[in-house]
This record gives structure tokens, C-alpha cells and sequence, in this order.
């Protein structure tokens, strides 16, 4: 080999590793700010975040919040900080003021039960609190909590318009009503960690505007009861309507819109599809105090307290204000099926 070709050989090897080591060092020098930027990640304690957007009324659990680091100097003194405060102490409180995902959650964001405004939060949106005196007959013997799902029951006698005995009728007017508090007590009382079982003289109740005007209605008309309904009963109503397509779920709808969706459907009141008995239907003896065909439709058209006295077919029954006392036959004129009492024309 010639001293030119020798020459250029090593110059193409200079040249080569020159650029191996610019490169290097490019590459080195690009990684070090990154190092840098994770090593001035200021340091602070650790605060209460929430972990998902939480709306006014929400129920605080404990997948709805969690401790997160946050820096020293944006502390604030209404932050719930981490070795200073007890989550769960907080559970079961209710959110009074609207918080954003990834947000503080401050003192004043939180009411819990017996301060002022609880009862206020812990409304659904367009929902009302009305409170019926019980007893311990018509409270369940002190086994209703807050928090549980009851029945509303009116019980009444019916004057008839006509001469006749007095009509006894007890008629379920509202079903899935939730209690928001028993007396004044919004929690149930534990000792020894038992559950504390004793009578309320007044019960609150969660229902919308109308149904506050149809209670305060009935608790004229007769005397009101409290049936305490299983924890399944809701969720199987619930199924029904969503398959009868009655509550109709959007298909738009995240998961987390969809469960939030059936949990306020889930707590609705229900006040169509309800059932009804009579004296007669409870005993032989008093099957005399049903009113005849005129008299049932004369009740109807006057006011009895509207529709509380005289049960309806939108409270479960067919045809109920038409009731006869003795046998009964079925005449039938061409497509019209009437019942006869046995003697009358």
C-alpha cells in the first residue's frame, strides 16, 4: 500500500471516530436534563385528592378519595394532610360543594352527619325531606335505619254516602321511599358494636315535590304506616323496569355515568302499581260494609280525599270501587261481560 492511500485511511478513521464521540456526547447531554427534571420534583406532605368528580350530595367511600403527595408551599390549612387526619373518619359523609377530579378536598367540602346542612347535601337533585309521626306499631318496632327503603301504608274507614257500615280499607300508596333519619338522629347508633334498636317517634323520608303533597294529604286522610322492604326488593323492581323498558338507560353513558344512572333510579320512589285490602278481604264479617255498584260509583265522583278513599286500578286492583257482597254471576250481552248479584235484575 502507498503512502497517499495510507494517509487517506487514516483520515476516514479520524473523521470516524470524531463522530462516534459527538454523538456520544449529544446523546448524553439529551439525557441529562430528564435526570435533572425528576430530581426537582418538589418534595411535600401528603394530601386528600379525590379520585373522581364528585357532584354535590355524593357519599364519600373508599374508593372516592385517597392521600396524594402535593407541594410544601401550596398547602393550605383546610386540607385534610396525611398523619393529621383519619379517612376513615370520613366515610359516610356527604360532599356540599361540587369537586373536580385530582382537586383537594377541603374541610368546608364535607358535611357530616348531625352538622348543619347534612340532611340538605344528603338530598338527591329535585328531591324533597318530609318527616311522618309513628309509633311503635307502625315504625317496625324501632328496626328502621337511615339509609333503609320502606313502604308507605295508608289505613282508613270510608264513610258511605249512603246508610251502610263503615268500610275498613289499608292501602300501600308509595313503595321505595328512602329514610333519611329517625328522629333526629341522620346515622345508626352503635354500642359495643351492636347495632342500638329503639323507637322513633318521627321518621324523614326522601320523596319529590308531588309525593310531599300526596303525604301531607294522606296523613289527613287516615292513619300512616311504615313497611320495611328487603334489601333485593330495589334492585328487582329495578331490573323489571329497565326489561319493560319503563327506565330506559342511555347508550352515550361512560360506566361510571351508568352505575351513577341506576343508582339514583335504584332510590326513586314508586307510587303507581300499588296493592290494596278491605275489611272484606280480611274477614267474612265485614264483607257487609262494601258498598254496592251505586254506591261505589257514587263515592267516586264525590270527594273522599281524593285518590286515597277510593282505590283505583292504578293502585293494583281491577274494577276495585265495584264491590258486591254474596254470590255473583257473569252476564254476558254480545262483547260486554257484566257481574250480577245473585236476586238483582
Amino acid at each position: 500500500m502507498d503512502k497517499k492511500k495510507l494517509m487517506l485511511l487514516m483520515g476516514a478513521m479520524v473523521v470516524a471516530i470524531g463522530t462516534a464521540l459527538a454523538a456520544r456526547s449529544l446523546f448524553v447531554g439529551a439525557a441529562a436534563p430528564k435526570v435533572e427534571a425528576a430530581q426537582q420534583v418538589p418534595k411535600g406532605p401528603k394530601v386528600l385528592v379525590a379520585q373522581r368528580g364528585l357532584p354535590v350530595g355524593t357519599i364519600i367511600t373508599a374508593d372516592s378519595v385517597s392521600y396524594q403527595q402535593w407541594p410544601k408551599e401550596m398547602i393550605q390549612d383546610a386540607y385534610y394532610i396525611d398523619g393529621e387526619s383519619d379517612i376513615n373518619k370520613l366515610l359516610g359523609t356527604v360532599v356540599r360543594y361540587p369537586i373536580t377530579a385530582g382537586q383537594p378536598v377541603t374541610q368546608g367540602a364535607l358535611v357530616k352527619p348531625g352538622d348543619r346542612g347534612f340532611l340538605a347535601a344528603a338530598l338527591g337533585p329535585g328531591m324533597r325531606a318530609v318527616t311522618i309521626p309513628v309509633s311503635k306499631q307502625t315504625g317496625v318496632a324501632g328496626f328502621i335505619f337511615p339509609g333503609d327503603h320502606v313502604d308507605l301504608v295508608l289505613t282508613q274507614q270510608v264513610k258511605p254516602t249512603d246508610s251502610g257500615d263503615t268500610l275498613k280499607t289499608a292501602e300501600t300508596i308509595i313503595r321505595n321511599l328512602r329514610v333519611l333519619a329517625t328522629d333526629q338522629s341522620t346515622e345508626t347508633e352503635t354500642e359495643n358494636g351492636k347495632t342500638v334498636v329503639k323507637t322513633a317517634s318521627n321518621v324523614t323520608l326522601e320523596v319529590t315535590p308531588k309525593l310531599a303533597e300526596k303525604i301531607a294529604v294522606a296523613d289527613n286522610v287516615g292513619k300512616l304506616s311504615l313497611s320495611l322492604r328487603s334489601l333485593a326488593d330495589s334492585q328487582a323492581d329495578l331490573d323489571r323496569a329497565v326489561a319493560s323498558g319503563s327506565v330506559k338507560v342511555p347508550g352515550n353513558m361512560s360506566k361510571e355515568e351508568e352505575d351513577k344512572f341506576l343508582s339514583q333510579s335504584l332510590n326513586r320512589p314508586i307510587d303507581s302499581g300499588s296493592t290494596f285490602v278491605t275489611g272484606g278481604d280480611v274477614s267474612r264479617f265485614q264483607r257487609r260494609s262494601m258498598p254496592s255498584q251505586a254506591q261505589a260509583q257514587r263515592a267516586s265522583a264525590s270527594s273522599y280525599g281524593g285518590s286515597f278513599s277510593q282505590p283505583s286500578p292504578a293502585y293494583g286492583g281491577a274494577r276495585p270501587a265495584v264491590v258486591r257482597s254474596g254470590p255473583v254471576v257473569r252476564v254476558t250481552r254480545g262483547k260486554v261481560t257484566t257481574e250480577e248479584s245473585v236476586g238483582s235484575r
